[in-house]
């Protein structure tokens, strides 16, 4: 089977409208993909960037997978939230790539959205707190329903992936 390894990191998050941010992860692949090692998803530790406007998440990410094909190649979403001094968390943005293709070092910046809804809705989030989420996180990297969202865009998370690919050349993947 060809196999597919993805070592790196979650580096951390920027351009984001305030800080004390932690991300979710997690990592999808078609129904050939079958996971050999490691976490197919994950959290952050909240970080509150003092000397930069990046926070800095240093997560670590290592999957391994075997395939025969290259349907449903895997990839990688996210949801970036915001923890406030009431200990209250929303939702900062979604973003979901795709794994690099091409076997090498790799830095990935993954553009972020969230929902937004009426002005009651926006009035209340700004009061109450919480924000707009998705009924379906999928909805984020499968695009069934995505054009009819209202969204505004948020910050950009970044990897640093570094993608090995093993026997696809079997398979009629030239790599």
């Amino acid at each position: 089977m060809a196999q597919l390894h993805v070592i790196g990191e979650l580096v951390g998050g920027k351009d984001f409208p305030s800080a004390n941010l932690f991300c979710k992860f997690g990592i999808v692949a078609g129904p050939d993909w079958r996971l050999l090692e490691g976490h197919e998803s994950g959290q952050t530790q909240v970080d509150h960037p003092v000397l930069t406007d990046m926070a800095q998440w240093s997560h670590p990410i290592d999957v391994h997978y075997a395939t025969k094909g290259i349907q449903g190649w895997p990839k990688i979403h996210v949801e970036v939230w915001h923890h406030d001094s009431f200990g209250r968390s929303e939702i900062y943005g979604y973003g979901f790539c795709h794994v690099p293709t091409t076997p090498g070092m790799h830095k990935v910046d993954i553009a972020t959205w969230r929902p937004v809804g009426t002005v009651f809705q926006q009035a209340q989030s700004y009061f109450v707190g919480g924000g707009l989420q998705l009924r379906a996180p999928e909805l984020v990297y499968t695009g069934a329903d995505r054009p009819r969202l209202q969204t505004e865009a948020m910050g950009t998370v970044v990897l640093d992936l570094g993608v090995i690919t093993h026997n696809f050349e079997n398979y009629g993947v030239e790599t």
